[in-house]
């Protein structure tokens, strides 16, 4: 839903300024909204609140497998001014955490890069020394799973080449 806002918001605000990247509003434009949570125990896991709520995740993660659910949304800003939801939809990735000792999680916290990241890590810096494995796509543990945005960025596009033709 997070995901739907964001791109929805975005859209909207260009719809009612006219203020399209480029300042070109006779063609459509698409706006992308993403959001990444993670998921152990049936919980989410959100940004940690401070540097305790950071280290909390991190041990609750320590040597278990946890899911990463990233939702994308896709909205079409016509010529016309008109707001209108392209698709959405949810990639889910398994990762596995290798055991951490207190140091381990000592360190991490004092780098700050889990201060802006759900769950506590970012796989794509140095939290990525934690995973020992993925099942999915690591671009959804990232937080945009390009594969499957990019076929329906392309899906769109062409949509919206067919509709003009």
């Amino acid at each position: 839903r997070l995901a739907e806002a964001k791109a929805n918001a975005l859209a909207s605000a260009h719809s009612k300024d006219g203020s399209r990247k480029g300042g070109d509003n006779s063609v459509t434009a698409f706006y992308i909204g993403s959001d990444t949570i993670v998921e152990l125990d049936e919980c989410i896991l959100e940004k940690p609140k401070d540097e305790t709520d950071a280290r909390r995740m991190l041990r609750s993660m320590s040597g278990r497998q946890h899911h990463v659910h990233t939702g994308v949304s896709v909205y079409r800003l016509s010529p016309n001014q008109e707001v209108s939801l392209v698709e959405s939809f949810v990639d889910t990735a398994s990762v596995q955490f290798a055991e951490l000792g207190e140091n381990d999680i000592d360190a991490y916290i004092q780098s700050g890069e889990p201060m802006d990241k759900a769950g506590s890590y970012g796989i794509q810096g140095i939290g990525g020394q934690m995973v020992t494995e993925i099942q999915g796509d690591f671009f959804t543990v990232m937080g945009l799973p390009m594969h499957r945005t990019s076929k329906l960025l392309a899906k769109a596009l062409n949509d919206e080449i067919l509709k003009t033709s």
